[in-house]
């Protein structure tokens, strides 16, 4: 007996010993257990801090506008639209239902308080009258969408409309929303309009319109700045939120939570963890000069490589940097045309052969083809030198 008791207690002893440690890894398992679907990413690097079931297949409800946004950003960039360009509502557009700013028939207001409409009040009219400002129709808005979710690579997403409204065959995954919001936030402009937690349409006029921010982490968590929620009885509640500090970026997204309170503190706890376990050491900002490219037979003779985002390192906090090496690859035998944004190179970043980021190298401005004359001009001023 005396044998079997000390075997029992050895066999305690043991298991004590042996028994896993509530570390960070656990505690990240628990961070959306209320949730069908979540992940939580650093922004710069895209780095994956935390994911559940991030590939399901499931219905986004309102947070398609992150696509639909990023398709108005794009547009603005290129100068196609403008942000103080009067936009007008169609039929179709003012008979959408769900959340709007009830937009009328013929009604014209600018892209920026549409995109106010959109950002904060999740107006479906407002994004119809978009789509159809940028593509002439929404089914065509629609074609660009999933054609710009392929372009990002994304495998889990397949859009029917720009509004999030339920009909069969519209669905994406906690991981591709992620990627759009990490997409959209190469625009950091937008959280002017998805950071606010209220503002007004139609001021100065009688149909004046209070619009609330559907996001009220926007308002109780310090940093958070948008970007989307999403709610039907199929999709339940979900949200895309990002939010700052110390000037590392970090993405939660949410599928299928049972309401607006477990939505909220499943976000919530996915930000606490990544501020508190992880840092971003800032590397270059969006738009900075990492090399210079000759231009053949253009107008300009050169164009600057920049980078199309912040470039950053992210490790836990208390770990340091050692050997960093920052690789810029540029294209070969660049020939005018170019149009500003036009991909030139990429920059690589790594530490003892391992690669931490990796960002694509656009072109800073346009080039156009020289003219017969110009190109005259110059081979005679070559000529000149040479001699």
């Amino acid at each position: 007996m005396k044998k079997i008791g000390s075997l029992l207690i050895c066999l305690i002893f043991a298991a004590a010993v042996f028994q896993p440690r509530a570390d960070a890894a656990g505690k990240k398992n628990e961070l959306a257990s209320n949730a069908r679907s979540a992940i939580l990413i650093e922004r710069d690097t895209g780095t994956v801090l935390y994911s559940k079931n991030s590939h399901e297949e499931l219905p986004p409800a309102s947070m398609t506008k992150i696509m639909t946004m990023l398709l108005i950003m794009e547009a603005l960039d290129k100068g196609s639209i403008k942000m103080d360009e009067k936009v007008r509502t169609s039929e179709y557009a003012a008979s959408m239902g769900g959340s709007q700013i009830f937009l009328e028939p013929g009604e014209e207001m600018t892209v920026e308080q549409m995109l106010k409409g959109i950002a904060i009040g999740s107006a479906n009219d407002a994004a119809v009258a978009m789509a159809e400002r940028i593509s002439g129709s929404e089914e065509a808005f629609v074609d660009r969408m999933n054609e710009r979710a392929r372009e990002l690579g994304l495998k889990d997403t397949k859009f029917a409309n720009v509004t999030g409204l339920p009909v069969k065959g519209h669905y994406s995954s906690s991981y591709d929303m992620a990627m759009m919001a990490k997409e959209l936030l190469k625009h950091e402009e937008v959280t002017k309009f998805t950071g606010k937690y209220e503002d007004y349409l139609r001021e100065d006029t009688d149909k004046k319109f209070w619009l609330v921010n559907t996001n009220k982490l926007v308002r109780y968590y310090p940093g958070v700045d948008g970007l989307k929620t999403g709610f039907t009885n199929d999709a339940k509640f979900c949200l895309t939120a990002t939010a700052k500090k110390d000037g590392m970026r970090v993405i939660a997204v949410v599928f299928g939570a049972p309401s607006t309170k477990d939505r909220n503190a499943q976000v919530t706890k996915m930000l606490d963890f990544a501020f508190s376990q992880y840092m971003t050491h800032s590397l270059y900002k969006k738009g900075a000069v990492l090399a210079e490219v000759k231009v053949s037979k253009g107008s300009a003779k050169r164009i600057r490589a920049v980078t199309t985002e912040p470039v950053s390192v992210l490790t836990k906090k208390g770990e340091k940097l050692s050997r960093i090496k920052k690789t810029v690859k540029l294209k070969e035998h660049i020939k005018a045309p170019v149009k500003k944004g036009d991909p030139i190179g990429t920059l690589t970043i790594t530490e003892d052969g391992k690669q931490l980021a990796k960002t694509t190298l656009v072109s800073n401005q346009s080039v156009k083809e020289a003219g017969w004359w110009q190109l005259f001009k110059r081979t005679i001023g070559m000529f000149a030198r040479s001699n």
